[in-house]
C-alpha cells in the first residue's frame, strides 16, 4: 500500500526483507506456473502502482524459471484509496489502458497481479473490466492478503497472509516506487 510514515505516535517495523520477499515471489511464481500451465494464450494483468512491478517480476519468473511463452503484459491503473488509506474517491476509478482498448482478450487465460488484498474495491473493478473482454478464465495473485477484504474477492496465489489491527497498515516497498523491496508494518494508533 505504498510508502508512507508512521507519524509521531505510531511505529514501524520490517517484516519480510528483500531476500526474503524475493522467495514469497518465488513460491507465487511457481503457484501461477501451476495454474497457467497448458494455457496457449496468458495474460498477466499488474494493478498499478506496486502490482505493475510484481508482475512483472512474476513474468520473468514464469519465462526464465519454467519455460513458459512470453504472456502479454498490461497494467491498468486503479485508484480509491491513497497510499496511507485515506480514502481519495467514494468510487473506485479505473482507466482502461490504450494496449487493453484495442486487444481481444477472448479465450485468455488471465491473472491478475495486486501487492495488497485490503477491502477487494479495486480488484472487483478490474474484474469487471476484464470480464467484458471475454477471457476464458480469470486469477488473482497477490502478495499480500490482509483477509478482511469487504467484498468477495480473494487471491488464487497469494504470497502472505497478514492478519493485523485493522487501523495498522501493510506497506510493501517495490522498486522503482521505492529503493528497496521490502514488507513493513506500520502500526498507527487507535482512532487513527
Amino acid at each position: 500500500m505504498g510508502n508512507n510514515s508512521a507519524g509521531e505516535s505510531g511505529s514501524r517495523q520490517l517484516l519480510y526483507s528483500t531476500s526474503q520477499l524475493s522467495a514469497v515471489v518465488e513460491t507465487m511464481a511457481r503457484r501461477a506456473y501451476g495454474i497457467l500451465a497448458g494455457s496457449t494464450k496468458v495474460a498477466i494483468v499488474g494493478v498499478l502502482r506496486r502490482g505493475a512491478p510484481l508482475a512483472d517480476m512474476l513474468t520473468e519468473l514464469l519465462v526464465q524459471k519454467y519455460s513458459m511463452g512470453r504472456p502479454l503484459r498490461i497494467d491498468i491503473a486503479v485508484k480509491r484509496y491513497a497510499d496511507d488509506l485515506t480514502l481519495l474517491y467514494p468510487e473506485t476509478r479505473i482507466e482502461e489502458p490504450h494496449e487493453l482498448t484495442s486487444v481481444d482478450l477472448t479465450g485468455y487465460h488471465v491473472l491478475i497481479v495486486d501487492d495488497v488484498i485490503h477491502g477487494g474495491y479495486s480488484l472487483l473493478r478490474v474484474v469487471e473490466m476484464l470480464t467484458r473482454k471475454m477471457p476464458a478464465k480469470i486469477r488473482v495473485a497477490c502478495l499480500v492478503d490482509r483477509g478482511i477484504s469487504v467484498l468477495p474477492i480473494r487471491s488464487d496465489v497469494t504470497g502472505l497472509v497478514l492478519q493485523i489491527a485493522p487501523q495498522d497498515l501493510i506497506e510493501v516497498n517495490v522498486p522503482p516506487y521505492e529503493p528497496v523491496f521490502q514488507c513493513v508494518l506500520n502500526k498507527r494508533p487507535n482512532g487513527v
